[in-house]
């Protein structure tokens, strides 16, 4: 019927999101993921025929890849960044495609090379497992980190708040796989150690959750510059006042559809602390000063302001 389609304005994103979520339906944890290379992907939106395909990505150099482990806020990076380039340039990008690179149909490497640029390439993927032109070509890469605790505890609020997407049957079920990487994505930690490595690199820039929620218009200050664009102090400041968290949680039914509010659910710092009991609070210390103790990283997200109870 013509007559209800005048009515909603269409949004390809927030039906591409809710044909995926629709996939998930009754589908259990077990079956949610696969293995390629070694780790495990939702099989809703991911298949080893896309990740094949994805191999052949021609990155450019003036593409602006986006990493980062999931439930770290890379949705909100995405809409500020696509309003920085906006406010800037004035070209709007036109969002139908699942917004990480890893995720969809193996066409859809076709279809970005029709996208004007800069492009915003989006990825969960380890550093090992990104497409190999993205170094050739010298894109810039922004890498966003969250502490883990508030990451884990998003990422359980995610499964179990959101429709169709499979429960776990207790936080603490969680908890052990996420420990242990079981979850979509692999492991927090081997996300970290492997990023660790890279982030004096030449065109890598890391940027911490708790920064842009301390600070937002020094953080797009400096994510403006690292991409090579000189907004003026008041398109900053614009950008910052539409894009606060409170702001996009408002809009974030709009652009994503039913799954928005769950995407944009509370956007605090510290939450874990509504789920973590002391000793798996300890677990996790543990963890991270084996896996990344005395190392850069540490000090960038601030280890102990945000996960000491």
């Amino acid at each position: 019927s013509k007559a209800t389609n005048m009515a909603k304005p269409q949004n390809k994103l927030a039906d591409e999101i809710e044909k995926a979520v629709e996939k998930m339906k009754g589908v259990s944890l077990k079956d949610l993921r696969f293995f390629y290379q070694g780790t495990p992907y939702p099989v809703h939106i991911c298949s080893a025929e896309t990740f094949k395909a994805l191999e052949n990505l021609e990155a450019r150099r003036d593409d602006m890849v986006l990493v980062s482990y999931p439930k770290c806020g890379v949705n909100w990076l995405i809409y500020l960044l696509n309003d920085l380039i906006f406010t800037t340039s004035q070209t709007k990008q036109e969002n139908t495609e699942l917004p990480f690179i890893e995720c969809g149909d193996p066409e859809k490497y076709q279809r970005m090379e029709q996208l004007p640029s800069p492009r915003i390439l989006a990825t969960h993927l380890l550093y090992d497992n990104l497409p190999k032109s993205i170094f050739k070509n010298k894109a810039k890469i922004l890498v966003l980190f969250r502490n883990p605790k508030d990451t884990a505890a998003s990422f359980f609020h995610f499964h179990n708040n959101t429709p169709n997407v499979p429960s776990y049957i207790s936080w603490d079920e969680f908890f052990s796989e996420f420990m242990s990487g079981k979850v979509s994505w692999g492991s927090y930690f081997d996300h970290a150690v492997a990023w660790n490595k890279h982030i004096e690199d030449e065109n890598v820039m890391l940027i911490t959750y708790e920064d842009l929620k301390e600070n937002l218009t020094s953080g797009l200050k400096q994510i403006a510059e690292f991409f090579g664009f000189s907004p003026t102090a008041e398109q900053i400041q614009s950008i910052a006042d539409r894009g606060n968290f409170q702001a996009m949680r408002e809009k974030s039914q709009e652009i994503y559809g039913p799954i928005g509010p769950v995407l944009f659910r509370k956007g605090v710092v510290g939450d874990w602390k509504n789920l973590f009991s002391d000793a798996q609070s300890k677990e996790m210390d543990a963890k991270f000063k084996e896996c990344l103790g005395g190392t850069k990283l540490e000090a960038k997200m601030k280890y102990d302001v945000y996960c000491k109870a």
